[in-house]
């Protein structure tokens, strides 16, 4: 773990209890003297480190020893639109999605989304925040949804498609918006509205899921 999240980091010193003590203490093994990184949510670009001055059975306390702005964030933005699929397709993914630098992610309900596939929010936001926090990543990922691809292309006429098609991503491409169908693809009609984007594909001959795809395409971009 690079650094925790704390709602107290930048305070002088604080004692830490609970699950964070347990996982710090017990878990991670750390000892007096130790130094730990922590950052806050409101002022996420600043780094502060504190010394493990004592630690009892049930609680730890700590002294902030120094603070410094240090931002780490991916050198290129890439937003995903995703057709919307099983949410625990998304969730076995999306650290790793946080990890390689995916910037925003926007869930689209495609013709062949399940309807019944429901979006929690807050569960993703600690699952980036968890990744965050392994990988030493500063920057928040954005989420939000549109109701069809048609009102995501209004928006952003920019959006590349990943689809079957004769045109292969090469190493040297690059753009920043990307629109990735869910399980079975598009339909005919979404096929038809989407023949004005630039269309392409992976060079494999396999048929990728579609977080498998998701994650191709970012590692090509963002790596």
């Amino acid at each position: 773990m690079v650094y925790v999240f704390d709602e107290r980091a930048g305070e002088k010193s604080f004692t830490i209890k609970g699950e964070l003590h347990k996982y710090l203490i017990k878990v991670r093994r750390h000892q007096e003297d130790d130094e730990l990184n922590f950052r806050n949510k409101e002022n996420i670009e600043r780094l502060y480190t504190y010394k493990l001055v004592s630690i009892e059975p049930r609680s730890a306390t700590l002294e902030l020893i120094d603070e410094k702005l240090l931002e780490v964030k991916p050198e290129k933005e890439l937003h995903i639109a995703w057709c919307v699929i099983d949410a625990k397709s998304v969730e076995k993914v999306l650290p790793s999605l946080c990890e390689i630098g995916v910037s925003h992610i926007s869930f689209i309900f495609c013709e062949r989304s399940q309807k019944n596939f429901k979006i929690d929010f807050k569960r993703y936001e600690r699952i980036v925040e968890a990744s965050m926090q392994q990988s030493g990543r500063s920057s928040f990922m954005a989420f939000d949804t549109y109701k069809n691809i048609e009102s995501f292309i209004s928006k952003y006429p920019d959006t590349k498609v990943f689809d079957f098609c004769e045109n292969i991503l090469t190493q040297e491409s690059d753009f920043a918006r990307v629109l990735i169908g869910c399980e079975g693809g598009f339909s005919p009609k979404e096929k038809e509205f989407l023949q004005k984007q630039e269309v392409f594909r992976l060079q494999t001959p396999m048929v990728l899921r579609s977080e498998s795809a998701v994650m191709a395409v970012a590692s090509k971009i963002l790596l």
